[in-house]
């Protein structure tokens, strides 16, 4: 992922200081996954390479794998704009790679895109080549033998009409394009499928749907009249239109395939009153309807994929809830892949010279078979998944949970301890939230999810339990794909819920309370840019369609909510919904999204708003900020760019003013209370940003469509930054041990999200080169030195020709670095390991970086020195907070710990002084035998040694090891067996030191 630096403006005494590119951009987005994966609408394979494939993910960019997708590698995430509709590879050149941005599902959820890409080197690059105002690309044909004649199906804008819409085609590699198929020049009708004739690339198949969304709530979109099937025969310069001859009338979307072993009989799945796989055996001058069987094309405004079989023009793959195949021409289907509930799928790529490679987009993601369909690739290992919302819990390492489209909601540590980091061994599908709703974990116990319309489930056993809020209120509710559900801030037993009213429980959902009437509007108006034949598209009867869709609890004032709808109003109440006021800013009109409401950390009439007015073709971002409980409010989005549509907006818990914003094209970050706006971008790929949740000094966001990411640790963020050198004061840090061996780790290519380094983080800035080496030392209570890092320490390179493990599996320690900018150095909360001790276990490393014993809780200090000038601040350790241990405890441990850790260190050097005496050859046999047996060094394997006397310096030496692994081992005061250990050890180590130094001073001086 390419990192993109963050400039951030900085809150001076005087306003706004210049930016400084330099501050900063040493934090990083830090995947948590799961890695379930998301929609997948576009795929093709490499011609001649047969582990090799793509897919475009509707809102996560580009993938490819090079080994039939054992693993995937994203290869777009450098673009601006991350929701792919359609994806191809020029047959005649496989470097040639073709991606039309902006999926054209038509659901009502969905990423609009930004026009054409393409790459000539094989996915390394990419340009952008027009048809910028598409906004939906449907498919992507390329000339079977010149890569610079391509075709694209735009369906374009879903929400209003545009010009650029139809078939278009570029002669020359997309630097221009010219449209060859539309309905009349409209700007309804758009085009969603393309197919050429195999063998003859002057037949074109292309099919154009007239269809729109609402901004209300209604499941399917519109059809319009200016849907059909078209047909050219020279290469896209004249069309006809088919009609009649068994072709259904009034079609809505169809999908189109031609069978390569027989190129005139076509195929064509058919959304219409007369629905279903509809088949042509002359080219599509007559047809007949091969099957109506609902299961082929239900749902055909969803679903459009079709595939035949390259070497047999009778089977054929209808893509949809499930893949359904006929082997008898489309006549009889059954299911040939699919599961309970179905993956839904949409579309089947089929190498047509080597048909047993096949790749599969599916809601799910994406799989490939290798062997005709008889076993296929998981899509358990992308992190694509579309989320709606984010919350976590209150347990450590705390949890993250968030409902994911098309699969389900699922919940995912923010941590482990394991050297695994967070797999999908951590991933814990939850049945409460559904895949689009909210979760709410119970503040009393995180065992408890509420989620969904409501359900509570616990996760102890896994039941899962209907509490309704409209059971004891019988009568028509409206309702949208996401409706709010949230725990008050003040009051932990009280939950909230709303579809057009709002509902509220204080005792587990055992009973509900009605606490608003309908806040919607009572007649919002219609958009001016919808149609006609959509604006009568409607779920419920009456003007009324929207529903509340935010809900934000006042976090500093009793009884205060704030309410927000879809369709454009904000209200208030201060005494828990018995009267309720109507604090709509002016500026907002009908289907005004109120998408988040977030309530003051520090004030009860501060609220911030994000609107989304995408779904009224609006895609500018906006937030409002109001001071005075909603009497005046401000738009705020200077810096936020003008196409990036705002999803959320929330406040840090600490630094009032300090605000985050996620929005359709990225995340921004403002510290002046929204007046300006800088990227906080970084290295996150470009995608949606949908929801945000601070917890503690985490940022921790849902994208829709690369999963959950965290910015760990943002204390950075929330201090002012004098001008010149400057350390930044840590964040209070918290003991946490990493796991021991837990068994084999997990292969390196299974899909895993790194763990955040185990310490403190210590973060500073640096204006220019330091004349000389920067260090940081870090200081106990009584300014005794803990230890101390040096822009000098240089850790051990890796030498594949000693390493004991494989080279993907060597870590380098975190270093200081002296070099001009920001940057973050981890204390893993060591002391040093004294001089021949080689330090923990899956510690540090070597030298400077070898970690020793375990540093206590307590408080310290934090010294940078910068050419010369020192920066003091103070850090904080405190305990695991699962740990019950008194500090006595603690401090007992680190006295007896440090004990045992001198006593080794004494040992590791008497044992190299007798490693190296016994091999001396100027030594006499009789001094080296006794050497050899006071010391019991031996030449050879360890593991296959006869064990050393119990009074040798080698015996001693692995019981004062194992002493100290049980002594540092686990937070535990010592055991009265560690203590009796101690009290035979140390005599007897004493006394074999003794004896050593009495053999030493018989040698004889070694020779110069």
């Amino acid at each position: 992922m390419i990192l993109r630096t963050l400039v951030l403006l900085l809150v001076s005494t005087n306003g706004l200081a210049a930016a400084d590119s330099t501050l900063f951009t040493d934090l990083h987005w830090r995947l948590l996954g799961p890695f379930r994966a998301g929609r997948v609408c576009a795929v093709t394979g490499v011609p001649g390479e047969g582990e090799h494939f793509y897919f475009g993910s509707v809102n996560g960019g580009v993938w490819e794998t090079k080994d039939a997708g054992r693993t995937w590698q994203p290869v777009f995430d450098g673009q601006p704009i991350g929701s792919i509709g359609a994806i191809a590879v020029a047959p005649s050149n496989a470097k040639v790679i073709y991606v039309g941005s902006g999926e054209a599902d038509m659901r009502s959820d969905i990423a609009q895109g930004n026009g054409m890409y393409k790459s000539a080197d094989g996915g390394k690059t990419w340009s952008h080549i027009g048809l910028a105002d598409s906004q939906q690309i449907g498919r992507i044909i390329v000339h079977p033998s010149n890569p610079d004649v391509v075709y694209v199906a735009a369906l374009g804008h879903p929400y209003a009409a545009n010009a650029q819409r139809g078939v278009f085609r570029s002669k020359d590699g997309g630097a221009s394009w010219e449209r060859i198929l539309s309905r009349n020049n409209d700007g309804d009708t758009g085009a969603i499928d393309l197919t050429l004739e195999p063998g003859n690339p002057n037949v074109i198949y292309a099919s154009l749907w007239q269809t729109r969304r609402t901004p209300w709530s209604v499941y399917p979109p519109s059809n319009g009249p200016g849907s059909g099937l078209f047909k050219s025969t020279d290469g896209g310069d004249h069309w006809t239109e088919i009609v009649g001859h068994g072709f259904p009338a009034k079609p809505g979307r169809i999908g189109i395939a031609v069978a390569p072993s027989q190129p005139q009989r076509v195929y064509a799945v058919v959304d219409a009153k007369e629905g279903g796989m509809y088949r042509s055996d002359d080219g599509g001058a007559n047809w007949t309807r091969a099957s109506s069987d609902a299961r082929v094309w239900s749902r055909g405004w969803y679903f459009g994929g079709v595939t035949v079989e390259p070497k047999d023009a009778d089977t054929v793959h209808s893509i949809n809830v499930n893949v359904y195949t006929s082997t008898d021409g489309g006549k009889n289907f059954v299911p040939s892949k699919g599961a309970p509930g179905g993956d839904d799928y949409h579309q089947l790529w089929i190498d047509p010279d080597h048909p047993e490679r096949r790749i599969l987009g599916v809601d799910q993601g994406t799989v490939i078979s290798v062997n005709g369909g008889k076993t296929w690739s998981s899509w358990f290992n992308q992190p694509t998944g579309q989320f709606y919302h984010v919350i976590t819990d209150n347990r450590f390492p705390y949890w993250v949970y968030g409902a994911q489209q098309d699969s389900g909601a699922a919940g995912i540590p923010s941590r482990t301890s394991t050297i695994d980091g967070i797999s999908m061994m951590e991933f814990r599908e939850t049945t409460a939230g559904g895949e689009s709703d909210n979760i709410a974990p119970d503040p009393k116990d995180p065992e408890i999810l509420y989620g969904s319309r409501v359900e509570k489930l616990d996760t102890r056993t896994h039941q899962t339990q209907s509490i309704d809020p409209t059971l004891a209120y019988p009568g028509t509710d409206r309702r949208t794909w996401t409706l709010p559900l949230i725990f008050s801030p003040r009051d932990p037993r009280v939950l909230y819920f709303a579809n057009q009213r709002m509902f509220r429980t204080e005792d587990g959902g055992k009973h509900w309370t009605v606490i608003s009437p309908d806040l919607t509007r009572e007649n919002p108006e219609t958009p001016a840019t919808l149609d006609p034949v959509t604006a009568a598209d409607k779920a419920q009867p009456g003007p009324r369609q929207g529903v509340i869709y935010a809900i934000a609890p006042s976090r500093t004032i009793d009884h205060d909510i704030w309410a927000g709808t879809d369709d454009g109003q904000i209200w208030r109440t201060h005494d828990e919904g018995a009267h309720w006021t109507n604090v709509t800013p002016a500026a907002l009109t009908s289907w005004s999204k109120v998408g988040i409401i977030d309530a003051s950390h520090f004030d009860g009439e501060t609220a911030y708003v994000a609107i989304d007015r995408h779904r009224l073709d609006d895609f500018h971002p906006y937030i409002y900020r109001t001071h005075d409980g909603g009497k005046s409010w401000q738009l705020i989005v200077n810096g936020i760019a003008d196409y990036a549509a705002a999803n959320v907006v929330r406040e840090d818990p600490v630094r009032r003013g300090m605000l985050y914003a996620g929005t359709e094209r990225g995340i921004y970050v403002s510290r002046d209370d929204g007046d300006h706006w800088l990227p906080l971008q970084l290295n996150l790929p470009m995608t949606s940003v949908r929801d945000i949740d601070i917890h503690g000094d985490d940022v921790v966001i849902a994208t829709h469509g690369r999963a959950f990411w965290v910015l760990d640790n943002v204390t950075a963020l929330r201090q002012d930054v004098p001008a010149g050198d400057f350390l930044f004061a840590p964040a209070v840090t918290v003991r946490e041990r990493p796991a021991g061996f837990t068994g084999s780790p997990m292969p390196k290519d299974e899909p895993m999200a790194p763990n955040p380094p185990f310490g403190a983080y210590i973060d500073y800035a640096i204006r220019s080169a330091s004349s000389q080496p920067v260090t940081i030392e870090i200081l106990d209570s009584s300014d005794a030195l803990v230890r101390r890092y040096s822009s000098a320490d240089v850790p051990s390179a890796m030498d594949v020709k000693r390493l004991g493990t494989a080279p993907e599996w060597f870590t380098t320690p975190s270093t200081v670095s002296a070099a001009p900018g920001m940057h973050r150095f981890v204390w893993p909360l060591h002391y040093p390991a004294p001089a021949g001790l080689t330090g923990r276990r899956g510690g540090g490393g070597s030298g400077a970086f070898a970690d020793g014993i375990w540093a206590p809780p307590g408080n310290y200090k934090v010294v940078l020195t910068v050419n010369g000038q020192k920066f003091t601040q103070p850090l904080t350790v405190v305990p695991d907070p699962r740990v019950n241990l008194p500090a006595s405890a603690y401090a007992e441990q680190f006295a007896f710990a440090r004990e045992v850790e001198q006593e080794r260190a004494s040992f590791a050097a008497a044992l190299a002084e007798a490693s190296a005496l016994v091999k001396r050859k100027d030594v006499p046999d009789a001094l080296r035998k006794k050497a050899a047996e006071v010391s019991g060094v031996i030449e050879g394997d360890d593991f296959t040694a006869p064990p050393p006397a119990e009074s040798s310096l080698r015996f001693l030496n692995q019981q004062l090891a194992k002493l100290a692994g049980a002594v540092d081992s686990a937070d535990a005061a010592p055991t009265a067996d560690a203590r009796a250990s101690w009290a035979k050890l140390k005599p007897a180590a004493d006394a074999a030191l003794t004896a050593w130094a009495g053999v030493k001073g018989e040698a004889p001086v070694p020779p110069k």
